[in-house]
């Protein structure tokens, strides 16, 4: 049998190489090896995404190849989910997406990823989404938390539209908002009145766990 090291590895290598057929085959190798499923998450899915991230970001992928990596990503963490650990579930949903007007998705993607390993339930709506999506979303969903992301200054202000909307329709109060992304900033996010920002992935779980405390079920 393989050392834990080489299957996350390998994990790892399979979302930068785009091949969903070794995901899948290494994810199964990594439950069978009882590696504990949030550390195949973590330090092989989500370490991977990094990779695949800094990749476009540099210019040497491109959205295909974004999206290659994200179904090899997928496929393995279909098969690693029902194996999280009990501490890494729990009861609440989070409505994400990148706001009208901007189609890069890479970071909200990752932002995806790292809240389902960190047990919340993720209703995604991709990119480009229209500002009153959020809140139908959420309100079919029955969500606690809208997530929204942009990268582009352009579009940042769409994020106060959905908060203004909100009060606008009496529901401001039935949700938390997070918003977060390369034009993003803790000041604006007072600005416009939103209950969280998140400069990365991982506190972005961090917040929306602190965002819950006031519930019943203890994170």
């Amino acid at each position: 049998m393989r050392s834990k090291k080489e299957i996350l590895q390998d994990l790892k290598n399979a979302v930068v190489e785009l091949d969903e057929e070794k995901a899948i085959q290494v994810a199964r190798e990594a439950i069978a090896a009882h590696i504990d499923a949030y550390e195949a998450i973590m330090e092989g899915l989500v370490a991977g995404m990094d990779v695949v991230g800094d990749k476009y970001e540099k210019g040497e992928y491109f959205i295909p190849e974004v999206l290659l990596a994200s179904d090899a990503m997928n496929a393995a963490l279909s098969i690693l989910k029902p194996y999280l650990p009990k501490e890494h579930t729990n009861p609440y949903k989070v409505v994400i997406g990148v706001v009208q007007g901007d189609t890069h998705d890479i970071g909200k993607n990752i932002v995806k990823i790292m809240l389902e390993a960190g047990g919340f339930q993720v209703i995604d709506l991709g990119r480009d989404v229209p500002l009153e999506c959020f809140i139908e979303k959420a309100e079919e969903t029955g969500a606690h938390i809208i997530a929204m992301s942009t990268l582009m200054s352009t579009t940042m202000d769409g994020m106060k539209e959905v908060i203004d909307m909100l009060k606008k329709q009496g529901k401001r109060h039935k949700y938390k908002v997070m918003v977060g992304g390369g034009a993003i900033s803790q000041a604006f996010a007072n600005a416009i009145g939103a209950d969280g920002y998140a400069p990365d992935a991982n506190a972005a779980v961090r917040k929306a766990k602190e965002l819950m405390e006031g519930y019943s079920y203890d994170l």
